[in-house]
């Protein structure tokens, strides 16, 4: 009947008006370029495998003074400091000098946070996805998460300071740009950024523009601002080396071999060789 055939007629009308849209947009999908629909992970750069830091645990060897490395007497660096974080530093060098200087990675479990973290002897490895970027060091519970999803840091009220602090950033093409608050201070004993005794304060705000200058180097430009520690912005480059393919990273508990024990009657770290023989033994008590 007519009355039927208007309303078979008419429930056709949102199939085929689904069917034209879809095709429709399948269209303008095929003919957009690449980059307007194709996930990020695909075009994500691969900082796949195992790396190491070049040069020695000194944090800043662009303003490096002596020979040696941050445990050695006599090296030190020039950090941007006022009057104050500079006088706590040479207190710092002078207690590294006698062998009491506390890091508080001696403590087996504590995350050398960052900046130091980019700053550690042993090996690295980097996850790249589309929404988070790790950093993770061989070197205890060493991982840096840093979110590329688009989100911001939360509202000051919602954070508190971590060894690691809150790090969001983007790419820049190849280059992933960060950006880190909300870190420990060093002045609560938590943290240092080498044993020499470098250290900033809570207020400390870095950005950092990381990328691979080849195949087999990687590049961590840090721009450091800390207007409790620092007269100008402190800017330190770290590069690090590709190691053999098929390296592999084992984890390892300090405690399962305690190189450094305390001598708690003179208040001093003891340095053990591989026998076990004290080797500072000539430090004055």
């Amino acid at each position: 009947m007519t009355v039927n055939s208007r309303h078979r007629h008419n429930s056709l009308r949102p199939l085929q008006t689904a069917s034209a849209l879809l095709v429709a947009l399948c269209i303008i999908f095929l003919l957009l370029p690449e980059s307007a629909y194709a996930q990020e992970g695909d075009s994500l750069p691969d900082w796949s495998g195992v790396w190491a830091m070049n040069g020695g645990t000194v944090f800043d060897g662009a303003t490096v003074e002596g020979q040696g490395g941050s445990n050695t007497p006599g090296v030190r660096e020039h950090p941007p400091y006022n009057a104050e974080y500079e006088a706590t530093y040479v207190r710092n060098l002078q207690l590294r000098d006698d062998g009491l200087f506390p890091d508080p990675l001696s403590f087996c479990g504590i995350p050398p946070g960052f900046p130091r973290i980019m700053n550690m002897p042993d090996v690295y490895e980097f996850a790249v996805t589309p929404k988070q970027v790790w950093i993770m060091t061989e070197n205890g519970p060493g991982i840096m998460r840093i979110y590329t999803d688009g989100r911001e840091h939360p509202e000051p009220e919602m954070m508190w300071p971590t060894h690691t602090g809150d790090s969001v950033g983007h790419w820049e093409g190849d280059t992933l740009v960060f950006d880190t608050v909300s870190l420990h201070s060093s002045d609560e004993g938590r943290t240092i950024l080498d044993r020499t005794g470098l250290y900033l304060s809570d207020a400390a705000h870095i950005v950092t523009r990381m990328r691979k200058l080849d195949d087999e180097t990687m590049e961590a430009r840090m721009t450091i601002e800390d207007h409790n520690a620092l007269t100008a912005l402190w800017v330190v480059t770290k590069t690090y080396r590709k190691l053999e393919q098929g390296t592999r990273v084992y984890d390892y508990a300090c405690a399962g071999n305690n190189r450094n024990p305390v001598d708690l009657e003179n208040n001093r770290t003891l340095i053990l060789g591989p026998n076990g023989e004290i080797l500072n033994s000539d430090i004055q008590r």
